[in-house]
Protein backbone atom coordinates (compact mmCIF):
# COMPACT_ATOMS: atom_id res chain seq x y z
CA UNK A 1 0.00 0.00 0.00
CA UNK A 2 1.28 3.44 -0.87
CA UNK A 3 2.01 5.99 1.82
CA UNK A 4 0.57 9.46 1.46
CA UNK A 5 1.22 12.00 4.19
CA UNK A 6 -1.35 14.68 3.32
CA UNK A 7 -3.84 12.39 1.62
CA UNK A 8 -4.22 9.51 4.07
CA UNK A 9 -7.42 8.31 2.35
CA UNK A 10 -5.62 7.80 -0.95
CA UNK A 11 -5.06 4.07 -1.37
CA UNK A 12 -3.69 3.90 -4.90
CA UNK A 13 -0.36 5.08 -6.32
CA UNK A 14 -0.30 7.86 -8.90
CA UNK A 15 -1.26 6.97 -12.45
CA UNK A 16 1.31 7.47 -15.21
CA UNK A 17 -0.78 9.14 -17.91
CA UNK A 18 -0.74 12.77 -16.70
CA UNK A 19 2.72 14.22 -17.21
CA UNK A 20 4.56 17.03 -18.94
CA UNK A 21 8.13 17.51 -20.12
CA UNK A 22 9.77 20.88 -19.59
CA UNK A 23 12.78 22.10 -21.54
CA UNK A 24 14.27 25.60 -21.43
CA UNK A 25 11.56 26.68 -18.95
CA UNK A 26 8.73 25.81 -21.35
CA UNK A 27 6.73 22.71 -22.02
CA UNK A 28 7.50 20.45 -24.96
CA UNK A 29 4.41 20.06 -27.11
CA UNK A 30 2.72 16.74 -27.78
CA UNK A 31 4.77 14.33 -25.64
CA UNK A 32 2.64 11.18 -25.31
CA UNK A 33 5.18 8.72 -23.92
CA UNK A 34 8.43 8.76 -21.92
CA UNK A 35 10.49 5.59 -21.51
CA UNK A 36 13.96 4.36 -20.59
CA UNK A 37 14.32 6.18 -17.27
CA UNK A 38 16.92 4.06 -15.54
CA UNK A 39 19.85 4.37 -13.14
CA UNK A 40 22.28 1.47 -12.72
CA UNK A 41 25.11 1.20 -10.21
CA UNK A 42 27.69 -1.50 -10.83
CA UNK A 43 28.22 -4.08 -8.10
CA UNK A 44 31.90 -4.48 -7.24
CA UNK A 45 32.75 -7.74 -5.42
CA UNK A 46 35.38 -7.32 -2.72
CA UNK A 47 37.04 -9.64 -0.26
CA UNK A 48 39.24 -8.88 2.68
CA UNK A 49 42.24 -10.88 3.85
CA UNK A 50 41.31 -13.86 6.00
CA UNK A 51 37.59 -13.60 5.15
CA UNK A 52 36.17 -16.07 2.66
CA UNK A 53 32.99 -14.06 2.13
CA UNK A 54 32.51 -11.75 -0.83
CA UNK A 55 31.29 -8.28 0.09
CA UNK A 56 29.50 -6.08 -2.42
CA UNK A 57 30.32 -2.41 -2.86
CA UNK A 58 28.83 0.19 -5.18
CA UNK A 59 30.83 1.00 -8.30
CA UNK A 60 30.23 3.37 -11.19
CA UNK A 61 26.71 4.66 -11.83
CA UNK A 62 25.30 5.06 -15.31
CA UNK A 63 22.00 6.40 -16.61
CA UNK A 64 19.91 4.97 -19.41
CA UNK A 65 18.90 6.97 -22.44
CA UNK A 66 15.45 8.53 -22.14
CA UNK A 67 13.06 8.34 -25.09
CA UNK A 68 10.31 10.89 -25.68
CA UNK A 69 7.55 10.11 -28.15
CA UNK A 70 5.52 13.01 -29.44
CA UNK A 71 3.30 14.03 -32.28
CA UNK A 72 5.06 15.96 -35.03
CA UNK A 73 4.62 19.70 -34.58
CA UNK A 74 6.18 23.03 -35.53
CA UNK A 75 8.17 23.31 -32.30
CA UNK A 76 11.28 24.68 -34.03
CA UNK A 77 13.27 25.69 -30.93
CA UNK A 78 13.12 22.20 -29.46
CA UNK A 79 13.90 20.68 -32.87
CA UNK A 80 16.93 22.98 -33.37
CA UNK A 81 18.30 21.89 -30.00
CA UNK A 82 17.63 18.22 -30.75
CA UNK A 83 19.71 18.47 -33.95
CA UNK A 84 22.68 20.41 -32.52
CA UNK A 85 25.00 17.40 -32.53
CA UNK A 86 24.51 16.84 -36.25
CA UNK A 87 23.54 19.48 -38.77
CA UNK A 88 23.21 18.75 -42.49
CA UNK A 89 23.74 22.41 -43.41
CA UNK A 90 27.18 22.38 -41.76
CA UNK A 91 28.37 19.73 -44.19
CA UNK A 92 27.63 16.10 -44.85
CA UNK A 93 27.75 14.45 -41.44
CA UNK A 94 29.62 17.32 -39.85
CA UNK A 95 28.88 18.26 -36.28
CA UNK A 96 27.51 21.69 -35.58
CA UNK A 97 28.53 23.89 -32.65
CA UNK A 98 28.53 21.92 -29.42
CA UNK A 99 28.79 25.00 -27.22
CA UNK A 100 25.35 24.59 -25.62
CA UNK A 101 24.14 21.20 -26.77
CA UNK A 102 23.66 19.78 -23.25
CA UNK A 103 20.56 21.05 -21.51
CA UNK A 104 18.40 20.07 -18.54
CA UNK A 105 14.96 18.46 -18.88
CA UNK A 106 12.24 18.12 -16.27
CA UNK A 107 9.59 15.40 -16.16
CA UNK A 108 6.52 16.37 -14.14
CA UNK A 109 3.83 13.95 -12.93
CA UNK A 110 0.30 15.16 -12.10
CA UNK A 111 -2.48 13.51 -10.12
CA UNK A 112 -6.03 12.99 -11.39
CA UNK A 113 -6.97 16.51 -10.20
CA UNK A 114 -4.20 18.04 -12.32
CA UNK A 115 -1.93 18.91 -9.38
CA UNK A 116 1.82 18.55 -9.69
CA UNK A 117 2.82 15.69 -7.38
CA UNK A 118 6.36 14.62 -8.37
CA UNK A 119 9.07 15.98 -10.68
CA UNK A 120 12.42 14.63 -11.81
CA UNK A 121 15.25 16.83 -13.07
CA UNK A 122 17.52 15.38 -15.76
CA UNK A 123 21.00 16.84 -16.23
CA UNK A 124 23.26 17.32 -19.25
CA UNK A 125 20.79 15.96 -21.82
CA UNK A 126 21.42 15.86 -25.55
CA UNK A 127 19.65 14.23 -28.48
CA UNK A 128 21.37 10.96 -29.39
CA UNK A 129 18.74 9.61 -31.78
CA UNK A 130 15.77 10.94 -33.74
CA UNK A 131 13.29 8.57 -35.38
CA UNK A 132 10.33 9.67 -37.46
CA UNK A 133 8.46 6.43 -36.82
CA UNK A 134 6.21 4.53 -39.20
CA UNK A 135 3.95 6.31 -41.65
CA UNK A 136 0.98 4.58 -43.24
CA UNK A 137 -1.07 6.07 -46.07
CA UNK A 138 -3.92 3.72 -45.17
CA UNK A 139 -3.97 4.68 -41.50
CA UNK A 140 -5.28 7.68 -39.58
CA UNK A 141 -2.85 7.77 -36.64
CA UNK A 142 -0.86 10.77 -35.46
CA UNK A 143 2.62 11.10 -37.01
CA UNK A 144 5.03 10.32 -34.17
CA UNK A 145 8.66 11.22 -33.72
CA UNK A 146 10.87 9.52 -31.15
CA UNK A 147 13.67 11.49 -29.56
CA UNK A 148 16.24 9.55 -27.54
CA UNK A 149 18.27 11.64 -25.12
CA UNK A 150 21.49 10.77 -23.38
CA UNK A 151 21.57 12.08 -19.82
CA UNK A 152 24.28 12.24 -17.20
CA UNK A 153 21.92 11.90 -14.28
CA UNK A 154 18.53 12.58 -12.79
CA UNK A 155 17.15 13.29 -9.34
CA UNK A 156 13.71 13.69 -7.88
CA UNK A 157 12.97 17.38 -7.29
CA UNK A 158 12.81 17.93 -3.50
CA UNK A 159 10.93 21.22 -3.99
CA UNK A 160 7.81 19.41 -5.22
CA UNK A 161 5.74 18.33 -2.22
CA UNK A 162 2.61 16.23 -1.95
CA UNK A 163 -0.35 18.56 -2.48
CA UNK A 164 -3.57 18.34 -0.52
CA UNK A 165 -5.96 16.73 -2.97
CA UNK A 166 -9.40 18.31 -3.40
CA UNK A 167 -12.40 16.58 -1.89
CA UNK A 168 -15.88 16.47 -3.30
CA UNK A 169 -18.52 17.79 -0.96
CA UNK A 170 -22.13 16.69 -1.26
Amino acid sequence: MAEFVRNARRLTPYLNFKFRVKWDNRYVAGVSKVSGIKRTTEIVPQSTGGDSRIHKAPGRTSFGDVTLERGLSHDWEFQRWATMVWNYEEGMGAQSSLANFKRPLTLELYNEAGQLVIAWNFFECWAAEIELGDWDANGNAVAIEKLKFATEGFVRDPEVREPTEPTLSA
